[in-house]
């Protein structure tokens, strides 16, 4: 007789089964926020990020601009006569002067540091185009929303008050208007004036634009589910724009007002350039564009500066708004 066979084969333990519900609660489930969401899409478009970067430290160069003059340059309006040709009186050396003393060399004629002067003429186009910005979004904002809302006659006289001012001629306008006005003006002298009129008429004839976007916005949100619950829970008009229709605004109003700024940086330079800007010898961009004029054959490099700083300060707005649009906005991603 054989043995009985002896099944050497281990039994496989039982695996306790995982309970799922148990590792799950376990985890902390983390919610994002519309702004979490937003900065997360920001991220990933490089090219607006860089814009960013470079809207900032611009904004930076403005404010500190005293400070970076006093290490880097010097005073914006002091003479180096002894930097220029006795005869020609353009700047000795290559390159309009450049050297490590002045930067971006000295202006012909007078001799004044083109890079102090670059850097507090970021202060002025700054300035103008940031303040002018904040009047015509709070203009357009409110004009933008009460004819949204409200519609009937209402919408019609606001509509036919943007089409008028869309109509008019800004540039001539603020021309006539700076001609006329005294240079002591409620309390305000001399660059004070300019930049106040500046602002104004730029805020004022700008709003249009931001009240058709904010209109249009108003009409359709207007029709949408929470506004009418509000609307059947007793919710009047003023808390219905307030807590209903304008925090679902701020979006399109954050675009468009950074999409603004650089318009407005143009405006300002255009308007110092024909002379209807901010007064000499206060340093404006597009003054020093103007002041180029009379020697750019002889001596372009006073031109180069400030024109590419113009360019790289609209063109870092531009790809800055334009990826915070598609940050905020991701349905109307081209």
């Amino acid at each position: 007789m054989t043995a009985p066979l002896h099944d050497t084969t281990a039994e496989a333990e039982p695996t306790a089964p995982v309970d799922a519900a148990a590792s799950e609660a376990g985890r902390k489930v983390e919610g994002r926020s519309l702004k979490q969401i937003a900065w997360n899409r920001l991220k990933r478009d490089k090219v607006a990020l860089g814009g960013g970067i470079v809207v900032v430290v611009l904004i930076l160069v403005a404010i500190f601009a005293p400070l970076i003059v006093g290490l880097l340059g010097h005073p914006p309006n002091d003479f180096h006569q002894d930097k220029l040709d006795p005869l020609t009186n353009l700047p000795t050396g290559s390159f309009g002067g450049v050297s490590s003393d002045y930067l971006f060399g000295v202006e012909p004629n007078k001799g004044r540091d083109v890079f102090s002067r670059v850097v507090y003429g970021a202060r002025i186009s700054l300035l103008v185009a940031f303040l002018a910005a904040i009047v015509a979004v709070t203009l357009g904002t409110f004009f933008g929303v009460i004819a949204g809302y409200f519609g009937g006659w209402v919408d019609s006289v606001i509509s036919r008050v943007m089409d008028v001012l869309l109509a008019f001629p800004q540039l001539l306008f603020i021309i006539s208007l700076v001609s006329v006005l005294p240079d002591d003006l409620l309390g305000l002298t001399g660059t004070g004036v300019r930049v106040a009129i500046l602002v104004l008429v730029i805020g004022f004839f700008g709003w249009p634009y931001v009240g058709r976007i904010v209109r249009g916005q108003t009409l359709s949100l207007r029709e949408r589910e929470y506004v009418e619950a509000a609307r059947s829970l007793g919710g009047g008009s003023r808390h219905i724009l307030l807590r209903e229709l304008l925090p679902n605004l701020v979006a399109p109003i954050i675009v468009y007002a950074t999409l603004m700024i650089p318009t407005n940086i143009l405006t300002e330079a255009a308007l110092s350039f024909l002379g209807a800007g901010v007064r000499p010898p206060t340093a404006s961009w597009g003054g020093m564009l103007r002041d180029a004029l009379a020697t750019y054959e002889h001596d372009p490099m006073f031109m180069v500066f400030p024109g590419v700083t113009i360019f790289i300060t609209v063109l870092a707005f531009n790809l800055f708004g334009d990826g915070l649009r598609d940050a905020l906005d991701p349905k109307g991603t081209r």
